[in-house]
């Protein structure tokens, strides 16, 4: 584990942060239109980069365990 790991890590969190605010804002936006169905698969998207990040986060853990 080298500091550039968790730097990495980190920096893939806070982009990964940034996509799921972008992707809510876009899916609430669809949500009071007629195009209802690109909030739903927006929303799925947003579950997905949540869980994604949440993995990001327990690798970070780990490595962080490791040293």
């Amino acid at each position: 584990m080298t500091t550039s790991d968790l730097a990495a890590l980190a920096s893939i969190g806070t982009q990964l942060e940034e996509i799921v605010r972008r992707v809510t804002l876009m899916a609430e936006q669809f949500g009071a239109t007629p195009d209802s169905a690109v909030a739903v698969d927006l929303f799925a998207l947003e579950r997905s980069l949540l869980g994604a990040k949440r993995a990001v986060q327990r690798a970070t853990q780990t490595l962080e365990r490791m040293a």
